[in-house]
């Protein structure tokens, strides 16, 4: 399997799809293992919710630049 090939699909399903984009902010685990269709373990499943966070900028950018004040310890 092709992991950033199936995060790029998954990404296109989420900005084209408003449920689907609902469903993943809701459940990001089932809606990946819902879109993949496939079972996979909890570690790549895991990886694979991270990846497409990142690529659809899903997380708070407040939240992350004061998570990474705490981890510059300024």
């Amino acid at each position: 399997m092709d992991i950033k090939a199936e995060v790029e699909k998954i990404v296109k399903k989420l900005t084209e799809d408003e449920t689907v984009k609902a469903a993943f902010k809701k459940d990001p685990v089932k809606t990946v293992t819902d879109l993949l269709g496939i079972k996979l373990d909890n570690d790549t499943i895991n990886q694979i919710v991270a990846a497409v966070k990142a690529k659809v900028n899903l997380d708070d950018a407040k939240s992350l630049l004061g998570g990474l004040k705490g981890i510059l310890g300024k």
